[in-house]
Order: C-alpha cells, then sequence, then structure tokens
C-alpha cells in the first residue's frame, strides 16, 4: 500500500495511484490542514478556527465529523481490502491524525535534497550543493495548496513553506556564484529583484552577479533602487550587507584599469 500527500502546489493524495482528495472546499481544507500535518494530532479547535475562523456554528462539531466521515469514505474506497480508513485517519485524543509516513511527504523530499544540499555547500562542493537544491526546488508543482481555500491556520503553515522556499532558492544562487555562473544569473536575479524588491539577500546577490560581469555601475543602481523603496516603504536603510558590497563595489571601480580585474573579486 503506497500512500503518498502533497501541499507544494495543488493538494494531492493518493492510495496506490488512486486520488482520495474531495472536490468539497470545506473537507478539501481539512484534508489540507491534516497533510501539512502528517503524523501530528491536529487538535479539534484548530481545525474548526480554520474551517470558521473565529465564529464557528453551533452545529460546528457535527459538521466537522461529516467531513471526517466524507474524507474516510474516499479513503475506504481505495484502500487495500482489510485496511481501514480509520488507520490511516485515526480519532486521536482531541483530535484527528493522518497516519502515514511523513517520508512519503513532498514536503520531506523538499526538505531532504535542500539539508543535503546545504551541508554540500558547507563542505565546499557548490556543484553539488547547486545540482540537489535545484531538485529541492522541482519538487514544487506551483504556489503551496494553490487549490485549497485558505483559512488563519493554514495561511500561516504557507507563509512558512514559500519562506522555506526562498531560503533555498537563495541559498542555490550562492552555489551558483560560487561556480561562476555569474552571466547565466542576470535575467533570473533581474526577475526575482523585481517580483521581491525589498529582499536585500536577492539584491546582494544580483549586484554581485553584476559587478563580477564587469557592471559595476548596474550594481550600483540596483543598490540605489532597493534602499530607495526600503527608506520609501519601510524607512529603513539597507543593512550592513548590503551597504558593505556597495562600498567594496566603489572601491573597485575606483582602482586604476590595470588592477581592476583583482579588484573586482573583493565582493
Amino acid at each position: 500500500m503506497d500512500i503518498r500527500t502533497g501541499v507544494l502546489g495543488p493538494l494531492t493524495m493518493t492510495v496506490d495511484g488512486t486520488s482520495v482528495v474531495p472536490t468539497a472546499a470545506k473537507p478539501r481544507k481539512v484534508l489540507a490542514l491534516l497533510a501539512v500535518r502528517v503524523g501530528q494530532v491536529v487538535p479539534v479547535p484548530v481545525i474548526l478556527e480554520e474551517l470558521w475562523g473565529g465564529h464557528p456554528p453551533a452545529s460546528a462539531l457535527t459538521t466537522l465529523q461529516t467531513y471526517i466521515l466524507q474524507l474516510r469514505r474516499l479513503l475506504d474506497a481505495a484502500l487495500p481490502a482489510g485496511v481501514s480508513a480509520k488507520r490511516v485517519l485515526r480519532t486521536a485524543f482531541g483530535g484527528y491524525q493522518l497516519d502515514i509516513d511523513p517520508d512519503t511527504t513532498d514536503t520531506a523530499a523538499f526538505e531532504r535534497y535542500g539539508a543535503t544540499g546545504i551541508r554540500a555547500m558547507d563542505l565546499g562542493d557548490p556543484e553539488t550543493a547547486e545540482r540537489l537544491l535545484r531538485q529541492a526546488a522541482a519538487v514544487w508543482r506551483g504556489p503551496a495548496l494553490v487549490d485549497v481555500e485558505i483559512g488563519p491556520r493554514l495561511e500561516a503553515d504557507v507563509r512558512y513553506l514559500e519562506e522555506r522556499r526562498m531560503a533555498m532558492l537563495e541559498r542555490r544562487i550562492d552555489a551558483d556564484l560560487a561556480i561562476g555562473r555569474h552571466t547565466e544569473l542576470l535575467s533570473e536575479l533581474a526577475a526575482l529583484t523585481s517580483e521581491h524588491r525589498l529582499n536585500e539577500r536577492l539584491c546582494e546577490q544580483y549586484m554581485r552577479a553584476l559587478h563580477r560581469c564587469g557592471r559595476s555601475v548596474d550594481a550600483l543602481s540596483a543598490y540605489r533602487r532597493i534602499r530607495r523603496d526600503l527608506v520609501g516603504e519601510l524607512a529603513l536603510e539597507p543593512g550592513p550587507g548590503l551597504r558593505e558590497l556597495e562600498r567594496a563595489i566603489l572601491g573597485a571601480a575606483a582602482v586604476p584599469t590595470a588592477a581592476r580585474g583583482r579588484a573586482q573579486l573583493v565582493p
């Protein structure tokens, strides 16, 4: 019996290849909440808050039990003979649990590739790190839970997952820079810094790539843009990392032409 769940994109759950994802919005939301927390007991109050916010109807508990029954019926239709849906979607003390192997989830695959890639980078092997971090990114099939109506609890889960995705992306770009793929990164970083205008880490990476491609003027323009946005929208100056990089690029630009090749290595 092979049960798999996915939340890094549209919600998926299959039993031996057969989908058991409901079409109705609220049972789908219950399954998403359980799938994000595979192996954990999700307390009933958490589920009620996700379904109805802070104003559950008087019939909330009965309605939730109906949704659980609907999910178990879908499971029963797909599970092998002799395997009860109650064994997979368990009633636990104070809540419900999707009792399957966490390693069969797409989040586990994403974290596994990512952690191994980061370890390779820390050990000085950017080529292996880049390959593994690209595999981590490839696990994603779109925005997390893109086809689920998100409530307050899932909103926090989705935000966390998207932050993890961005963190792994930034580490992969670090690996590409370490390999020397500055030119190849320029178009990707131009798009990313346009989409994430206040992300200082991405701007720093873009500035490094531009400078190493001999485009120091463009690198300094990128700094001025993010400084303008940070000051204008958040009343904050860029952090020390960006400021130091700007000074290093300015210093390299002031070096005589004959020594400039060496100076470009400063950042």
